[in-house]
C-alpha cells in the first residue's frame, strides 16, 4: 500500500484539461523520480506475473508474451520497460500518419473526440501473444482500438494494463 500511496502522491490532476469536464491524470511527475518510476513498473510487472501470465498459461499453447504494444504517446514511456523485463518485443501504436510503410488502422472515440490509431503491417507475427500497455484507461476506447489492430495482424491480445 505504501507503493500505491507513493505513486498517488506523484500523479498530478488537471481539471478541465484538455477540455471542460475532463479531469486529466498526469503520470509524468512520477516518471521524473527514478524511485517512483521503478515502483510503477514493478507494480505493473506484479500484475502481469500474478494475473496475466497464470491466465495465459491456462489457456494458451505458448504461455509467453511475445510483444508489448505501447499506445501513443504515454504508453511509449511504460511499454518498453515492461517488454524488456519480459524478454518481449516492443511495438508502438501511433496516431494516423506517424508510421512509415503499410499500416493497419482502427478508429476509436476518446473522452474528447474521435481518433485513428495505426500499427505497421507485419510488426507482429500471426499467432503471437500481445500485452497492450497505456498510461491510464479512461473510456477504454484507445485500448479497444489497439486490440483491433492486434486482431487485424492475426495475433492474440492476452491483457491490457495501465
Amino acid at each position: 500500500m505504501a507503493d500505491i500511496a507513493l505513486l498517488q502522491s506523484r500523479f498530478e490532476y488537471h481539471q478541465d484539461w484538455p477540455k471542460p469536464g475532463i479531469l486529466f491524470c498526469d503520470i509524468l511527475p512520477a516518471l521524473r523520480d527514478p524511485i517512483s518510476f521503478e515502483v510503477l513498473i514493478t507494480n505493473m510487472m506484479s500484475h502481469i506475473f500474478t494475473t496475466t501470465l497464470p491466465k495465459l498459461a491456462e489457456s494458451a499453447k505458448d504461455p509467453r508474451i511475445h510483444y508489448v504494444v505501447g499506445l501513443d504517446a504515454r504508453g511509449f514511456l511504460l511499454a518498453p520497460a515492461i517488454a524488456q523485463r519480459l524478454g518481449a518485443g516492443f511495438v508502438p501504436v501511433r496516431k494516423q500518419g506517424k508510421l512509415p510503410g503499410q499500416c493497419v488502422q482502427a478508429t476509436f472515440m476518446k473522452e474528447y473526440g474521435e481518433d485513428i490509431f495505426e500499427m505497421q503491417q507485419g510488426a507482429i507475427p500471426a499467432g503471437s501473444n500481445v500485452l497492450i500497455v497505456d498510461d491510464l484507461i479512461a473510456t477504454g476506447g484507445s485500448a479497444k482500438a489497439a486490440g483491433e489492430l492486434v486482431k487485424k495482424l492475426d495475433a492474440n491480445t492476452v491483457d491490457t494494463t495501465s
